[in-house]
Protein backbone atom coordinates (compact mmCIF):
# COMPACT_ATOMS: atom_id res chain seq x y z
CA UNK A 1 0.00 0.00 0.00
CA UNK A 2 0.98 3.38 -1.09
CA UNK A 3 1.62 6.28 0.95
CA UNK A 4 -1.15 8.25 -0.69
CA UNK A 5 -3.76 5.51 -0.47
CA UNK A 6 -3.04 5.36 3.23
CA UNK A 7 -3.47 9.35 3.10
CA UNK A 8 -7.01 8.59 1.22
CA UNK A 9 -8.28 6.15 3.77
CA UNK A 10 -7.11 8.66 6.85
CA UNK A 11 -9.12 11.20 4.94
CA UNK A 12 -12.25 8.84 4.53
CA UNK A 13 -11.76 7.79 7.92
CA UNK A 14 -11.76 11.37 9.04
CA UNK A 15 -14.82 12.78 7.06
CA UNK A 16 -16.47 9.34 8.77
CA UNK A 17 -15.74 10.46 11.97
CA UNK A 18 -16.79 14.33 11.20
CA UNK A 19 -19.94 13.21 10.31
CA UNK A 20 -20.45 10.89 13.34
CA UNK A 21 -19.45 14.06 15.67
CA UNK A 22 -21.76 16.13 14.19
CA UNK A 23 -24.92 14.08 14.69
CA UNK A 24 -27.91 16.21 15.16
CA UNK A 25 -29.05 14.13 17.88
CA UNK A 26 -26.47 13.78 21.14
CA UNK A 27 -25.77 10.15 21.89
CA UNK A 28 -26.56 10.83 25.84
CA UNK A 29 -30.42 11.90 24.84
CA UNK A 30 -30.83 8.78 22.48
CA UNK A 31 -29.43 6.15 25.98
CA UNK A 32 -32.08 8.14 28.50
CA UNK A 33 -35.30 7.07 26.35
CA UNK A 34 -33.59 3.98 25.60
CA UNK A 35 -31.82 2.32 28.08
CA UNK A 36 -29.69 -0.93 28.51
CA UNK A 37 -30.60 -3.42 30.89
CA UNK A 38 -28.35 -5.72 31.60
CA UNK A 39 -28.86 -9.46 33.78
CA UNK A 40 -27.24 -11.74 35.02
CA UNK A 41 -27.55 -15.85 34.13
CA UNK A 42 -30.20 -15.89 37.51
CA UNK A 43 -31.76 -13.01 36.65
CA UNK A 44 -32.32 -13.39 33.32
CA UNK A 45 -34.02 -17.29 34.61
CA UNK A 46 -36.16 -15.12 36.99
CA UNK A 47 -37.21 -13.07 34.19
CA UNK A 48 -38.34 -15.77 32.02
CA UNK A 49 -40.41 -18.08 32.96
CA UNK A 50 -39.59 -21.66 31.73
CA UNK A 51 -36.00 -20.42 31.24
CA UNK A 52 -33.24 -22.25 33.34
CA UNK A 53 -30.04 -20.98 34.59
CA UNK A 54 -28.52 -23.73 32.70
CA UNK A 55 -30.05 -23.42 28.99
CA UNK A 56 -29.08 -19.61 29.60
CA UNK A 57 -25.52 -20.67 30.12
CA UNK A 58 -25.63 -23.14 27.22
CA UNK A 59 -26.77 -20.25 24.90
CA UNK A 60 -23.67 -18.09 25.95
CA UNK A 61 -21.49 -20.92 25.15
CA UNK A 62 -22.79 -21.94 22.20
CA UNK A 63 -22.34 -17.97 21.18
CA UNK A 64 -25.84 -17.84 20.38
CA UNK A 65 -26.94 -14.73 22.69
CA UNK A 66 -24.20 -11.73 23.20
CA UNK A 67 -22.97 -11.59 26.15
CA UNK A 68 -20.24 -9.08 28.22
CA UNK A 69 -18.06 -11.12 30.86
CA UNK A 70 -16.86 -8.74 33.94
CA UNK A 71 -13.74 -9.53 35.81
CA UNK A 72 -10.80 -11.67 34.83
CA UNK A 73 -10.76 -15.34 32.78
CA UNK A 74 -13.71 -17.25 33.36
CA UNK A 75 -14.81 -16.66 36.86
CA UNK A 76 -15.69 -13.16 35.37
CA UNK A 77 -19.76 -12.49 35.91
CA UNK A 78 -21.87 -12.83 32.71
CA UNK A 79 -24.35 -10.32 31.61
CA UNK A 80 -26.64 -10.81 28.93
CA UNK A 81 -28.53 -7.66 27.37
CA UNK A 82 -32.89 -7.95 28.08
CA UNK A 83 -33.76 -6.71 24.73
CA UNK A 84 -31.12 -9.50 23.04
CA UNK A 85 -32.23 -11.97 25.32
CA UNK A 86 -35.78 -11.62 24.45
CA UNK A 87 -35.24 -10.87 20.64
CA UNK A 88 -33.37 -14.52 20.53
CA UNK A 89 -36.29 -16.05 22.29
CA UNK A 90 -38.88 -14.69 20.24
CA UNK A 91 -37.05 -15.63 17.19
CA UNK A 92 -37.40 -19.27 17.72
CA UNK A 93 -40.68 -18.99 19.03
Amino acid sequence: MTITEKREIAEKIKELLSRLISDDEPQEKHCESNPLEMLTIKECAETISGLSEHTIRQLVAQNKVPFIRTGQGKRGKILISKSALLDLLTKSA
